[in-house]
C-alpha cells in the first residue's frame, strides 16, 4: 500500500497534465488517509475544483479513472461545486491542498 506521501507526490507530478487535459484548477485530499483511519481496502477521495465546470460525465469518470489507475488504488473523485453545504464545511476544514 502507499503512502499518503506517495501518493501526494505522484498526483503532483500528474498535476500539470491533469490542469493540461482536464482543466483542474486546484485538487485536495481529505477522508481517511489524511485523518490516518485507512485500511487496505479504503479509496482515497480526492476533491476537484475546475477552472471550466463543462466538464462531461465520461471525461470526469476518465479523470477519476486516470487518478486510480497512477495510484494503483481506488479513486473517489468529488466536486466542489457539488458539496452540499454540511458536508462540505466538514470535508473542508480536513481537506489538504496539493
Amino acid at each position: 500500500m502507499k503512502t499518503l506521501e506517495d501518493m501526494t507526490y505522484l498526483i503532483q507530478q500528474a498535476l500539470p497534465e491533469l490542469r493540461r487535459q482536464y482543466g483542474v484548477r486546484d485538487l485536495w485530499l481529505f477522508g481517511s488517509y489524511i485523518r490516518a483511519e485507512q485500511g487496505a481496502e479504503s479509496d482515497l477521495d480526492v476533491l476537484v475544483e475546475f477552472d471550466n465546470p463543462r466538464l462531461t460525465l465520461i471525461e470526469f469518470i476518465q479523470l477519476e479513472q486516470q487518478l486510480s489507475q497512477l495510484l494503483g488504488i481506488k479513486v473517489d473523485l468529488v466536486e466542489r461545486d457539488t458539496l452540499k453545504p454540511e458536508i462540505g464545511k466538514r470535508i473542508l476544514q480536513e481537506a489538504v491542498a496539493l
